[in-house]
């Protein structure tokens, strides 16, 4: 059985056995979910984001290196920054429409979701542009900062570039590195099905259908949003600029987006989606360790798709008109807010209420859709995968790679 089919049966038995302790034996469920299910869960978890850090680095610098000159290194990150930044913004503009013409927040749900949000102040513009170079490397790598990470690596890869022959040991060395990271991906993917099971099983334990059925418009207007943003922007970029069949895409890619699923984490899946893309997908290494790593830190088309939603259903909960203006500065401030945010679970919380504040809406609505967010959290997680994969098969077929899809 293949790895894919796997995974989707273990997140349907999750859903099942999550669904089945909340409803039939909500005192049983703790026990187990503290003692086999969460650490079940975490195990996977703990084994793939263990190699993000080190993958990412060489990836990066031999992704930087093999592309050879600086004007090549300057056209493929103007094309993968352009792809993300526009990506985005049509996911705002797209879940504005939805949540304008659905207005889930017009029945009033006051008083609902108990839960408290503290906000956190966002750091000013130019302190996070100034901060994508360490002070520090050996700090970042430690730390796991990852904008820094992929900044020292860029400058360590244009280096080894300009050197060629001087470091081809170092290269040999880095080259090495990343292959024992993608083996020990190898191995990790083996605990994917049982992982997927523990996550989905512990977070829907928790929640139950209660939680899910009162949020129902919202969530509707969330998943509405990420489905419509997946099939036209992710396909038509296949389809127009990667030449390539947006099924054969999506069935490619699917193994990496159900792991993404269950563990809500852009980084924590990025080993799989780079090892995914390169093999089924046909995209080369150094495109792939370019633009993927990238893409998980700074391109975040399903937490946008997120924001844009909650906004317009806080505002509407709240009674506060919402104009054209606070429109655009929302579209502005989610769109900057996604680089430099680490792409880890819950972190969508955190953005949205940077946005909430730029438009004067209270952040403590976020109290109303911190019941559901474990749930769009999964799905908008996948879409964000999704989204750097297809600007990886774009910038590659853009820069004459040759289609080389393996039959999944």
């Amino acid at each position: 059985m293949s790895l894919t089919k796997k995974i989707i049966i273990a997140l349907i038995l999750g859903v099942g056995v999550g669904i089945g302790f909340n409803v039939f034996a909500p005192t049983l469920f703790e026990p187990v979910d503290a003692y086999f299910l969460a650490p079940l869960g975490q195990l996977f978890l703990k084994l793939i984001t263990m190699l993000v850090v080190p993958l990412v680095f060489f990836s990066i610098v031999l992704g930087t290196a093999g592309m050879g000159d600086t004007k090549k290194l300057g056209r493929i990150g103007t094309k993968t920054v352009g792809f993300y930044l526009v990506s985005t913004m049509l996911a705002l503009c797209i879940a504005f429409a939805v949540a304008l013409v659905v207005q889930p927040g017009q029945e009033g749900l006051m008083g609902e979701g108990g839960e408290e949000f503290v906000a956190q102040d966002p750091p000013p513009v130019m302190e996070t542009l100034l901060n994508i170079i360490p002070t520090n490397p050996i700090d970042s790598l430690a730390s796991g900062e990852m904008l820094q990470i992929i900044a020292f690596a860029v400058f360590v890869g244009v280096a080894l570039a300009a050197l060629g022959e001087k470091t081809s040991g170092f290269t040999k060395l880095v080259e090495q590195g990343n292959d024992i990271m993608m083996y020990l991906v190898t191995i990790a993917m083996k605990l994917a099905p049982y992982g997927a099971f523990g996550l989905i099983a512990s977070a829907l334990g928790k929640l139950g259908l209660d939680a899910l059925s009162s949020m129902g418009m919202y969530m509707f207007c969330v998943i509405f949003a990420l489905i419509l943003h997946v099939v036209v922007v992710y396909s038509g970029t296949v389809y127009f600029f990667g030449r390539m069949s947006p099924v054969t895409f999506f069935k490619g890619f699917f193994p990496a987006m159900t792991v993404a699923f269950s563990t809500s984490s852009s980084n924590a899946t990025l080993p799989l989606s780079m090892k995914t893309a390169q093999e089924n997908l046909g995209v080369s290494k150094p495109i792939s360790g370019f633009v993927q790593p990238l893409g998980a830190t700074i391109n975040m088309d399903g937490t946008a798709i997120m924001q844009a939603a909650a906004t317009v259903f806080i505002a509407q909960v709240f009674a506060v008109p919402l104009s054209t203006g606070d429109l655009v500065t929302v579209v502005l401030t989610a769109t900057l807010a996604s680089i430099g945010t680490a792409g880890v679970p819950g972190v969508g919380m955190i953005m949205l209420a940077m946005v909430l504040q730029s438009v004067g809406l209270p952040v403590e609505g976020i109290a109303l859709v911190l019941a559901v967010d474990r749930i769009l959290d999964m799905l908008r997680t996948s879409v964000n995968i999704t989204g750097d994969a297809a600007c990886a098969v774009f910038v590659d077929r853009s820069e004459g790679g040759k289609e080389k899809v393996k039959t999944v």
